[in-house]
């Protein structure tokens, strides 16, 4: 089972232009009917970007990103993690003596707790975690 980066979500967002090793990875997830995560961070993450934008009054973009993150929401309404307590003390662990890329640690914490594969491009911010990394990009 896997738990999708941001990096990873937003990828699919580009559709035919979407690098071809990170559409065949979901492809391939979903002919082995392989259950995908994103952890509750990761929709923050992109709520962010969309706020982002709109601030930078770029509305038709905003707008274009709301309807993708919104249907994204529905695709994943039942496979979203929450960052709970249990998270929170694995979140803590992590942090200390590294406080770095604290969003990042939320989602392994998320991961570990799940004993999920993260799914990143993004493998240097995940790599002292513990946590089991896969690059869709890499190949």
């Amino acid at each position: 089972m896997y738990l999708v980066d941001t990096d990873v979500i937003s990828e699919l967002r580009k559709k035919d232009k979407a690098d071809r090793q990170v559409s065949a990875f979901f492809k391939d997830a979903a002919a082995g009917d392989l259950p995908l995560y994103l952890a509750a961070v990761t929709i923050g993450e992109l709520r962010r970007g969309v706020g982002l934008i709109r601030h930078r009054r770029d509305t038709r973009q905003a707008n274009l990103l709301e309807r993708w993150l919104d249907a994204l929401l529905a695709d994943y309404s039942e496979n979203v993690l929450s960052f709970d307590a249990d998270a929170a003390q694995i979140w803590g662990r992590l942090r200390a003596p590294h406080p770095e890329n604290p969003l990042d640690k939320q989602i392994a914490a998320t991961a570990l707790l799940y004993d999920l594969v993260l799914v990143t491009r993004n493998v240097k911010h995940f790599a002292s975690t513990g946590v089991k990394l896969l690059d869709p990009f890499a190949g």
